[in-house]
């Protein structure tokens, strides 16, 4: 199929990178991997901080003249089979591809959509009425999480739900075992203010219950906040490497020589850096929250620590460190289970079949 691909909260293309740019590229990977040709078709950003009317209006009016300029290029070229819309939210709607997917008659498919009612009542309804009528009418809405998929299906009950576990494509991580580092905790993860930075309090704040035992931390990521969460650690000393930002050879090169994954999560939607983490060998130490128990096998990969329990999450991380049989039969399944189960290739097969059983409920 030819796929028309646009992602409305961030282009796979832009030059920042986040999880949400990741996994927009990893869909388009998976999708050319079932050998279907994929084009990014806008690069047309609809997220807005605030529901203000000037901010959606300004918003709209570029919608319209994307769905005026691509309609015009496909009446020239030809339409797509169908358009895949990666991660609408009450922030981000796809303002182009239900108007385009109606009007050429053409399947309509959103991955990792989310609907929360609670967001009406702040201002966001309309956008709100937006991603809900695009969910209600495509072919399929695929969840990468059980808490993505219950709900939409609570709160729009006609949608056609199917679920896709995260993956990520391992073809950079060493197919051999290599031996880790076992005092060596390692972090991957920006430096912005909210969730991000208070994963990055908690952290310190488990590490310094630890202050007596043989450990390091290696830190890659950089960010506005990068100077405050310095200041979180500057206790730890040379303790603690800044690596900044890395590529995903050099990440993948890091984690395998590390011996723990620490992170703790804060309202993280499931983390693609665990999956990586535990490709690389390393068992992972974050918290039961939101997405997290989709990517990380409590108790066999890793451990998930209740929501905010700092002890609990420097207990976790003591375990590893106090047993090293324990770290090491649990960074095996860790990397069993991501090579297994949530790779690529495994990911490409099940997209493809998901995509193709759908379009028979297409319009």
């Amino acid at each position: 199929m030819q796929v028309a691909f646009y992602a409305p909260l961030k282009s796979p293309d832009h030059p920042v990178p986040s999880g949400d740019r990741q996994m927009a590229r990893l869909l388009i990977a998976a999708l050319r991997m079932a050998g279907h040709s994929v084009d990014v078709v806008s690069e047309l950003r609809s997220f807005t901080k605030l529901p203000n009317f000037e901010d959606r209006e300004r918003v709209a009016v570029s919608a319209r003249q994307e769905v005026e300029r691509l309609s015009s290029l496909w009446q020239a070229s030809g339409k797509p089979d169908l358009w895949f819309c990666y991660h609408l939210y009450y922030k981000a709607p796809d303002l182009i591809g239900p108007v385009l997917a109606a009007a050429l008659d053409i399947p309509y498919v959103t991955a990792e959509a989310s609907y929360s009612p609670r967001r009406n009542a702040t201002g966001w309804a309309e956008t709100q009425i937006l991603v809900a009528e695009a969910v209600r009418n495509a072919a399929v809405n695929i969840c990468f999480t059980q808490r993505d998929m219950t709900g939409l299906a609570t709160n729009i009950p006609s949608a056609r739900l199917e679920q896709l576990k995260p993956f990520i494509d391992t073809a950079s991580f060493h197919p051999d075992p290599i031996a880790h580092n076992p005092i060596r905790l390692v972090t991957v993860a920006m430096m912005r203010p909210g969730d991000k930075l208070h994963s990055y309090e908690m952290l310190a704040a488990a590490l310094a219950l630890l202050d007596k035992r043989p450990w390091t931390l290696t830190i890659v990521g950089d960010g506005p906040v990068e100077n405050e969460i310095r200041a979180l650690f500057s206790a730890f000393g040379d303790r603690i490497s800044w690596l900044g930002q890395r590529n995903a050879d050099e990440i993948s090169a890091l984690l395998s020589e590390g011996g723990i994954y620490v992170w703790p999560g804060c309202g993280e939607a499931y983390g693609i850096a665990y999956l990586e983490a535990q490709a690389a060998g390393l068992p992972v130490i974050a918290q039961a929250t939101a997405g997290v128990p989709e990517v990380v096998q409590n108790g066999v990969t890793g451990f998930l620590t209740p929501e905010g329990n700092v002890q609990a999450y420097a207990d976790s991380i003591a375990s590893l460190l106090d047993d090293n049989d324990l770290l090491v039969s649990m960074g095996a399944a860790a990397r069993r289970f991501v090579m297994e189960e949530r790779s690529l290739e495994i990911a490409a097969r099940q997209l493809d079949a998901l995509l193709r059983n759908s379009m028979g409920g297409s319009r």
